[in-house]
């Protein structure tokens, strides 16, 4: 049964359970866990159940702040590390869930964010204790489900290895701090440079050379594979950084056909559009790849899923190229049908909306589409990685600010509109009759068009879309204010219309701009700050694409069916034929998968148990070594309370409370370093500011926050006169209060003889060097002063100083 809290210091939706998993306490979780207490997850944020939809309409905020506190909750590592068999698993979902509860709760965003880094650091500190290659193995490749016959065959030794089901997952959940752990990144490069062995070690020279070498060569080898995929020669395709080096050597190639086609003049007839339409030898090959690139998109939809798929941006920038390419051939094939052998005098008469000159117009996109395309693989470069996804962060910011752009541009445009339509009307009525009545006369046009409205200026204010297009062009300074002035004696028109266009200008490019650059060195500047977390996520994911048997052969060569996808092809064919006959044996199969996964789940489970077991040690010690009290702490306020104790007995007889008599004489012969050892630890500046730096350090140490326990006011230092301590220091010698009320100097004047029942600390301390808050630490609360005659008693046991040390009674 889940108790309630009710108290002023809480909610009432807080539990016990709560409670002590917001203070992250690992014994106190465990002992009510054990008991049978739980933590209810809450409902979706969009959930339309009755009891949400009543919660949420009684109180709103309540609601929410419940669900942030179960949230808070949950996230607890302790409770994960408790709750949870795969602790790694539910902080990488939860983390994703905290996140996108962020964007739709803008009002407690900060509080979600933080849980979200809480899960991710969660997870990270996890894998950090992983100790072996093995372990790392073996949580990173956890959760692939495979149903392939291939499971149990010989090649099946590097499947744990290439396998990184868990790390693309966390990919996929784009938690950046764990795939960017040294651990991940060491496992990633020993994958990617396999079958390189002591490439990352070898020279530059070297390594340009075999890297030209490679790229030269990608051909050869991808013929190799496509016909004799198990040769020597083809299976190293398979090899992620030769892989990558041939995909990338063909689209080098394919740019230089881009390249070529556009420079190439000797298949170019500029009369007509007839001998236009038919494809070029070197158009046909670019058809090829543009087929290869439309089917290594399909098959990565088809594996990835739509969902992921949409969510790179990438794929979209590869899906618009492609459907670039895709319009810019069937324009093609529309204009060589419809025109056949037919021509046309002169390609100027040509209309504006003629397939071939629309299908140069795509083509030529679809080029600069595919040339930015080339920053993808800078993504490896630790110079260029870094400065690619900067570049990305900034596209970011530009589409910000186009949006809030696009707002002032269209606003003054309408204005604009507004005062120029009756005038942009007049002339293109006068335009039209004087071009009519320039062709039948003998006049000169330029003085009918005296201001040249017809052949410039006319049409910078004709329309709404032409007012759009030169107020954009004049943000680069290409538009003269002349083009606003008026043919006809309206001032005042001409005066505001002048004036729009000045507002706009300063809007324009004094704040928008200012603005865009402020918010890319933003940008930049986060970018900077985390740049080496962002550049190995961004590389991981990379290299991650390249792993595994799919999409082994680059554009073109993709297209051609291998051997081995025809047997594959027939093999499937076969087992759907005989699906009866192979009942049996296909149930056999499936219970040795089965029993595998089984294994795999269990081994997986004893390294989840042992990281568990080192993250939470490991967390012990370092709040041992950050927050709590030691020997040494112990062995340090001691030596702070002698010194002290030795500067109130100065201070005691400076001020005549104590005689100096035969027998505190004796006491003084009995320890005759006592004035020495004080005025040593207090003349001294740096000894004495590094005792009290540690006094306090220790005191605060000694307030514990053990879960809901309220936090210490005050240390309470009892020091008993029965009790024994070190050689140190003995705390009778030193035990009083803190009076709030000082009273005056007479107050506190006696004779020699006679002692007062209480002590003020105006006088006591009056030459301290102590401050008031420094001395207090040292008060003993709910006891009186002693009197000095008992102060001069304790002045006479401190001659005895045990050696027996006692911990207890400090801590």
């Amino acid at each position: 049964v889940t108790e309630v809290v009710n108290s002023s210091s809480f909610t009432p939706d807080i539990t016990p359970i709560i409670l002590a998993a917001h203070r992250d306490n690992y014994q106190i979780i465990k002992l009510l866990l054990d008991r049978g207490d739980s933590i209810p997850k809450p409902h979706d944020l969009r959930c339309c159940c009755s009891k949400c939809v009543e919660a949420n309409k009684t109180d709103s905020l309540r609601h929410s702040k419940s669900r942030i506190n179960a949230y808070r909750a949950l996230a607890s590592p302790s409770l994960i590390a408790l709750s949870s068999r795969d602790p790694i698993l539910t902080a990488f979902e939860l983390s994703w869930e905290l996140k996108k509860l962020g964007k739709m709760e803008n009002e407690f965003r900060n509080d979600y964010k933080k849980l979200a880094d809480q899960c991710q650091q969660f997870a990270t500190d996890l894998l950090e204790q992983t100790r072996s290659s093995d372990e790392l193995a073996i949580v990173l490749n956890h959760g692939a489900v495979s149903s392939s016959p291939r499971l149990f065959s010989k090649s099946d030794d590097s499947a744990p290895t290439t396998n990184l089901a868990r790390l693309r997952l966390a990919i996929q959940y784009k938690q950046k701090m764990f795939v960017a752990h040294p651990h991940c990144q060491q496992l990633l490069a020993s994958l990617w440079y396999e079958g390189l062995p002591g490439f990352r070690r070898r020279s530059l020279i070297f390594k340009i050379a075999m890297i030209m070498g490679i790229t030269f060569l990608f051909p050869v080898i991808s013929i190799s594979y496509l016909c004799i995929p198990r040769s020597s020669v083809g299976s190293i395709l398979k090899k992620p950084f030769i892989k990558f080096l041939c995909h990338s050597a063909s689209y080098l190639l394919f740019l230089l056909l881009l390249i070529l086609a556009a420079l190439s003049d000797e298949y170019r007839d500029e009369t007509g559009p007839g001998d236009v339409t038919k494809p070029t030898p070197i158009e046909c090959v670019i058809v090829l790849y543009i087929a290869g690139f439309m089917w290594q998109q399909i098959k990565n939809l088809y594996t990835e899923g739509l969902k992921n798929f949409i969510s790179d941006w990438w794929n979209l920038l590869d899906f618009g190229t492609n459907s670039l390419y895709i319009a810019t051939i069937s324009l093609r094939f529309v204009a060589h049908v419809k025109l056949g052998n037919r021509s046309i005098k002169d390609r100027k008469i040509w209309g504006s909306d003629d397939p071939v000159l629309v299908s140069e117009c795509l083509f030529a996109a679809a080029n600069i589409f595919s040339t930015l395309k080339l920053v993808y693989i800078f993504t490896v470069d630790p110079q260029l990685g870094p400065l690619q996804i900067s570049l990305g962060r900034m596209l970011n910011d530009i589409l910000k600010f186009f949006c809030v752009y696009m707002l002032v541009l269209v606003a003054f445009a309408c204005g604009l509109n507004q005062l120029n339509w009756f005038y942009a009307r007049i002339r293109k009525a006068q335009c039209l009759h004087n071009q009519s009545y320039t062709h039948s006369s003998t006049f000169q046009h330029k003085e009918l068009d005296k201001y040249n409205y017809c052949t410039s200026r006319g049409r910078y204010l004709s329309n709404l879309f032409e007012i759009v297009q030169t107020l954009y062009w004049s943000t680069y300074g290409l538009i003269e204010l002349e083009n606003f002035n008026l043919e006809y004696p309206h001032k005042f028109t001409e005066f505001i219309g002048k004036l729009m266009f000045g507002v706009y200008s300063y809007i324009s490019l004094v704040v928008l701009v200012n603005m865009l650059i402020a918010m890319m060195n933003n940008s930049y500047q986060i970018i900077a700050e985390q740049s080496d977390v962002e550049w190995k996520f961004a590389r991981s994911k990379l290299w991650v694409s390249y792993f595994g048997e799919g999409g082994t052969l680059p554009v073109p060569f993709n297209i051609v069916p291998s051997p081995k996808s025809i047997l594959y092809i027939l093999a499937r064919l076969r087992n759907q034929i005989c699906y009866s006959k192979q009942k049996s044996s296909r149930w056999e199969c499936l219970k040795k998968m089965l029993h595998h996964q089984k294994e795999l789940d269990n081994r997986h489970h004893k390294v989840v148990l042992q990281l568990v077991r080192r993250y939470l040690l490991h967390r012990q010690h370092t709040e041992e070594r950050q927050g709590q009290v030691t020997e040494d702490d112990i062995n340090e306020i001691k030596g702070d309370i002698s010194a002290f104790r030795c500067e109130l007995l100065d201070l005691l007889r400076q001020n005549n409370i104590i005689k100096r008599n035969g027998s505190e004489s004796a006491s003084i012969e009995a320890y005759p370093a006592s004035s020495e050892y004080c005025a040593e630890t207090f003349t001294s500046p740096v000894s004495s500011l590094r005792s009290r730096r540690s006094s306090k350090r220790t005191l605060s140490r000694l307030s514990l926050n053990w879960g809901t326990l309220e936090p210490a006011a005050e240390i309470e230092v009892s020091l008993d006169s029965e009790e024994e301590y070190s050689s140190e220091f003995d705390a009778n010698c030193v035990s009083f209060e803190r009076i709030d009320t000082i009273p005056n100097q007479q107050d506190t004047e006696t004779s020699a003889d006679e002692f007062p029942p209480k002590l003020s600390l105006k006088t006591v301390f009056k030459n301290s060097r102590l401050s008031t808050r420094e001395t207090t630490k040292f008060v003993t609360f709910g006891q009186r002063v002693k009197t000095t005659q008992q102060l001069h008693s304790d002045a006479k046991d401190c001659n005895t100083r045990p050696d027996k040390r006692r911990r207890s009674d400090f801590v």
